[in-house]
């Protein structure tokens, strides 16, 4: 079957790589819409795909991964609610805007709401904006009616205080409902900053790593245009390593959560000279404990304490003292996924591909279920040129992630 003409359509609308989801993946979606309108020839589906937008959107609904559920990865919301109350309180201080794209089936966004309001701010004092490029996901959001896939974590206690259980569904408290405003929106689209912005935070978790090159640095453009000066870009696992501009850590709570760098350009004769436009300091919600070289030896440490502490150094830039704090005490501990995971994207950051690569091998041996492990394989192997090793390990995420979707 060609897949010239979808591919390109879903390169052009929404930056897709299709390799990023295999040819199989692709395939099967271009023949299920052609199957449903009784279609033979490929050429005329594409032709079709080009003069009918409702076509293009199912399409688009065939390939998208719209998985989610809710506080994944919590540290994340944790270390969001601390920034929000601290900027908060300012004096003068607009509410907290916040903007989850893409948003899936609004389990970040509510998360979001639910880790605010928990944390003590009221409902007038934040706003959260969602997104999505699928209209089917963005209803489910409204409707706001989960599964117990949804709810994946150890410590499900919101569920109890956020959610009315009805049989083997949960249903939204009306609060968060009225606290999220969602939308259907294209990040694409030229028009989509004109009456956006400026955002506190920027919720754009596991888009980057399915777009092509060009797509990837419009986004990323588009998130530098959206947030304000002192906010935070909350990024997935395997994205900030693939991030082009002059982005550093935010706090030590996630590795993953962004903001700008500060840096004084160089006068000619080489004194540093002020900013141009000189942006706030970023507020520090909780100062991490300082991180010692070694562990009290009276008490082994725990794999929590691990990564918190070469979490703070990682987010210090001291990349290189995190690792070794990760090497120095590992054994203290059974082996673990998530301390492989982390040692693999400290060697990323080193530069040192090999090194990270065998830690990501590692880490699939102890969960084998590890999708951004996965993911961040396809990029080296993509970055080696090695395209059929990559496409490889991309259809493995998506297998791993259609298993964890399925109720």
């Amino acid at each position: 079957m060609n897949l010239q003409g979808p591919e390109t359509l879903l390169r052009t609308w929404i930056g897709l790589d299709a390799a990023t989801i295999g040819s199989a993946a692709l395939r099967r979606a271009v023949r299920a819409r052609m199957d449903a309108l009784g279609l033979a020839d490929p050429d005329a589906f594409t032709l079709l795909l080009n003069s009918d937008d409702a076509e293009r959107d199912r399409l688009v609904e065939e390939v998208i991964v719209a998985e989610s559920w809710f506080f994944r990865d919590r540290q994340v919301f944790d270390f969001v609610a601390d920034f929000a109350v601290t900027i908060a309180a300012l004096p003068g201080r607009a509410p907290v805007r916040v903007l989850s794209a893409p948003c899936a089936s609004g389990e970040e966004p509510y998360s979001v709401a639910m880790a605010l309001l928990d944390a003590g701010l009221a409902a007038g004092q934040f706003t959260i904006d969602a997104v999505d490029v699928s209209r089917a996901a963005l209803e489910r959001a409204r409707q706001g009616r989960y599964s117990a896939n949804a709810f994946r974590n150890a410590d499900t206690s919101f569920r109890d205080r956020w959610f009315r259980l009805e049989g083997g569904t949960a249903t939204i408290d009306e609060r968060l409902r009225a606290g999220v405003c969602f939308e259907w929106a294209n990040l694409l689209d030229a028009g989509f900053a004109t009456t956006r912005g400026p955002y506190d935070v920027v919720f754009c978790r596991n888009l980057l790593i399915y777009l092509g090159d060009e797509a990837r640095g419009r986004v990323e453009r588009l998130i530098d245009g959206l947030l304000a000066p002192d906010g935070i870009l909350v990024l997935g696992a395997a994205e900030p390593p693939i991030m082009k501009g002059d982005w550093i850590a935010a706090g030590a709570a996630s590795v993953f959560a962004l903001r700008r760098g500060i840096h004084l350009p160089r006068a000619p004769g080489g004194t540093a000279t002020a900013p141009r436009r000189p942006r706030p300091p970023l507020p520090q919600p909780v100062a991490p404990p300082p991180v010692t070289a070694t562990m009290p030896p009276a008490t082994a440490p725990s794999l929590q304490e691990i990564l918190d502490a070469a979490g703070a150094l990682a987010n210090a830039r001291r990349h290189v003292e995190a690792l070794e704090f990760c090497e120095r005490h590992r054994n203290a501990v059974p082996p673990a996924a998530e301390l492989f995971f982390l040692m693999g994207m400290l060697h990323q950051s080193l530069g040192d591909l090999d090194r990270a690569e065998g830690c990501f091998h590692k880490t699939l041996y102890l969960d084998a279920t590890h999708e951004e492990a996965l993911l961040s394989l396809a990029l080296l192997a993509k970055r080696r040129g090695d395209d059929r090793m990559a496409e490889t390990y991309r259809q493995s995420a998506a297998r791993v992630l259609a298993r964890k979707a399925a109720p």
